[in-house]
């Protein structure tokens, strides 16, 4: 079992997504999806720039991979069991517009981009990453982040990509810490911290910023750590 850590940026409600009492990492983060298996953890930790304030030291989510799968299987999962998880870019609903199933495989092997919150610009790490991420056993805090203690700081990552051979002393310690604090799995403590950034107008929802993209081309070079 492996506790992949890393700064969760822009928690927007898409990578991960927790809705729907499935968490899904399918976009963004390509190095982590590639190398997760089913069993490990992935913590989304905040950052020092976040809406909230300085919240590098807490939790924003908190996944174990109950299932991993490529991103042509995922499409048809999402088609047949989580039908919400393909974006409705136009609806009122601000967790069916953050969709993540952005990819459509119904015409072969190269997809069909579904209009979300990504764009063409992002296809190419998007898919790099190869597998999609799924986990029936979750805690999403969002904006009400929680605080690590501080036994656990080592698990940290204060640039960018993430953290997981470094974190082996740890991760037993890690799960026994947020399983004994009495949360539900599979619920959500808050609502993504970017949602109020991103509700409004159409262009909105625009696609993630330029700042994003960068950070998630140098991430796509990022094999481990």
């Amino acid at each position: 079992m492996k506790l992949y850590t890393y700064i969760l940026r822009y928690d927007r409600g898409a990578a991960p997504n927790p809705y729907w009492g499935t968490c899904t990492l399918v976009i963004c983060k390509p190095a982590i999806r590639r190398t997760a298996e089913i069993g490990d953890w992935i913590v989304g930790l905040g950052s020092a720039q976040s809406p909230m304030g300085d919240i590098s030291a807490s939790v924003v989510y908190a996944m174990k991979v109950t299932s991993k799968m490529t991103m042509k299987a995922y499409d048809q999962f999402c088609k047949t069991a989580l039908p919400k998880k393909i974006p409705q870019w136009q609806s009122q609903n601000y967790s069916l517009q953050m969709g993540d199933c952005i990819y459509d495989y119904g015409a072969g092997e190269y997809p069909k981009m579904r209009r979300s919150i990504h764009s063409e610009a992002q296809r190419r790490p998007d898919l790099s990453g190869k597998y999609a991420l799924v986990s029936n056993h979750f805690y999403y805090f969002g904006n009400q982040p929680l605080p690590l203690p501080e036994r656990l700081y080592p698990i940290i990552h204060a640039t960018q990509g993430h953290k997981s051979n470094l974190n082996r002393p740890y991760v037993q310690s890690f799960v026994n810490w947020i399983e004994s604090l009495g949360y539900r799995k599979n619920e959500l403590y808050g609502k993504p911290q970017f949602s109020d950034e991103l509700s409004g107008d159409s262009e909105r929802k625009s696609k993630c910023s330029p700042r994003k993209l960068q950070e998630e081309d140098i991430q796509w070079v990022v094999t481990a750590c």
